[in-house]
C-alpha cells in the first residue's frame, strides 16, 4: 500500500515539508487507539530469535532507525511501534541552530537516493532531553551528537562533552558524528590526531561517570564515519578505536560522490544517501571487519532498500543495521521484511 498509494502522493511535495507532515500524521494515528493498534500490528514483528546483544545492550531486533530522521526525539515512541529494534536521535548540538538555508533536501528518484545539506538543524540538546525523560526505558535510544556550526574545530570537544553530559542519563549509547559533509570543516575532525583527542576525552569522561555514579560500566560510544575515507584512513580508524577503546563504529554516513547518478538533482551540494551508497558502505563494513579481525561491533547503514541489502551488510561484518533513505522509499514494511529474512536464514 505504501509504495502504490502513499509514496506517490507524498513524493508530489517538497521533501522537507513531507517529512514534518509525516511526523504529524504518525502522531495523530498513535493517539487513536483502534487505528493505532491496527496500524502497528500490521508492521510489528517480534520473535525472541531476533534479539541481539551488542556492546552490552540487548536489542529486540537488529534493525534500527538511523540518525537524522528524528533529530529532536519528537517521535521515537511512535517510530519504534513500526518495528524498529532501536532508534537513533540527533544529530544534537549544545545550542539550537536552524541549519543551512532551505531548500536543502532533494529526492533523486531515478537513483532511489536523497541529497541533504540540512546542517545539524535541531532544537538543542536540552530540548531533546525533556522529551527523552518520558521514555522510561521503553525504547532503546542512541544519542548522535555533534558540534554547533559556529564552534571552531579547536573547541569542538567542548561541544561534544556538553551533549554527552546532558544526554548521559537518557540514552543507551552515544554516536560521535564527525562525518557529516554539511557542517564546514567537520570532516577534518576525522583526521587521526583530532579524532583520537576527541574520542579519548569522551571515553575518559565516560570512565569518570562509572566511578562517580557507581556504575558497573559506562555508556557505549560509537564513531560514525564517512564512506569517502581511503583504506589508509580506515586503518587509522581501526587503530583509533583500539587506542581509545570505544565500543564500535557506524559505517557509513552520506557520501560526496556523485558517480553514476542519473537524476538532475545530482548537481545539488550535500551528502548523498540511498541506493547509490549500497555497495560502498558494504565495502567499508567488510574492510573494517576483516582488517580489525572483527575486534569491535559495526552498525551498517547506507543503501539498504531490500532485505537482501541488509543481509549483505550483516554478512560483511555488521552486527546491526540502520535504515534511513530505504525507509523513506520502501516504507515500514521493509523493517518486517528484513527481520523475516534474518529468521529464514538462521
Amino acid at each position: 500500500m505504501y509504495k502504490l498509494l502513499i509514496r506517490p502522493l507524498l513524493f508530489c511535495f517538497d521533501p522537507e515539508k513531507v517529512h514534518y507532515f509525516t511526523f504529524s500524521a504518525l502522531r495523530v494515528i498513535n493517539k487513536i487507539p483502534i487505528v493505532s493498534s491496527i496500524f502497528n500490528s500490521f508492521y510489528q514483528f517480534e520473535d525472541k530469535r531476533l534479539e541481539r546483544e551488542v556492546f552490552g545492550l540487548k536489542f529486540k531486533n537488529p534493525v534500527g532507525l538511523a540518525a537524522g530522521f528524528d533529530k529532536d526525539a519528537k517521535l521515537y515512541k511512535e517510530l519504534s511501534n513500526l518495528g524498529f529494534g532501536f532508534i537513533e536521535i540527533g544529530t544534537l548540538t549544545p545550542k539550537a541552530q536552524d541549519g543551512n538555508p532551505k531548500k536543502r533536501l532533494f529526492r533523486l528518484q531515478e537513483d532511489s537516493g536523497i541529497i541533504n545539506r540540512m546542517g545539524f538543524n535541531n532544537g538543542g540538546v536540552l530540548e531533546a532531553v525533556e522529551r527523552l525523560k518520558k521514555n522510561n526505558g521503553h525504547v532503546l535510544i542512541g544519542g548522535n551528537i555533534g558540534k554547533n556550526k559556529v564552534t571552531p574545530n579547536e573547541n569542538a570537544t567542548d561541544d561534544y562533552v556538553i551533549c554527552f553530559n546532558a544526554l548521559y542519563d537518557y540514552v543507551d549509547y552515544f554516536v560521535v558524528n564527525v562525518s557529516s559533509p554539511n557542517t564546514p570543516g567537520l570532516r577534518e575532525l576525522q583526521d587521526r590526531e583530532p579524532l583520537t583527542k576527541l574520542l579519548q576525552a569522551l571515553q575518559d569522561l565516560n570512565n569518570q561517570k562509572t566511578v562517580t555514579l557507581s556504575l558497573s560500566k559506562g555508556k557505549p560510544i560509537l564513531l560514525k564515519i564517512a564512506p569517502d575515507l581511503t583504506n589508509e584512513q580506515l586503518l587509522d580508524i581501526i587503530a583509533i578505536v583500539n587506542d581509545t577503546k570505544i565500543a564500535g563504529v557506524i559505517a557509513t554516513n552520506t557520501t560526496l560522490s556523485r558517480d553514476g547518478l542519473q537524476s538532475v538533482n545530482k548537481i545539488e551540494a550535500g551528502g548523498l544517501s540511498g541506493k547509490p551508497l549500497t555497495k560502498r558502505s558494504t565495502e567499508v563494513i567488510r574492510f573494517l571487519a576483516e582488517k580489525s579481525n572483527h575486534a569491535f561491533p559495526i552498525i551498517g547503514v547506507g543503501g539498504i532498500h531490500t532485505a537482501e541489502d541488509a543481509i549483505e551488510k550483516l554478512n560483511a561484518g555488521a552486527s546491526l543495521v540502520q535504515l534511513y533513505t530505504g525507509f523513506i522509499y520502501e516504507g515500514p514494511q521493509l523493517i518486517k521484511d528484513i527481520n523475516k529474512k534474518i529468521l529464514q536464514l538462521q
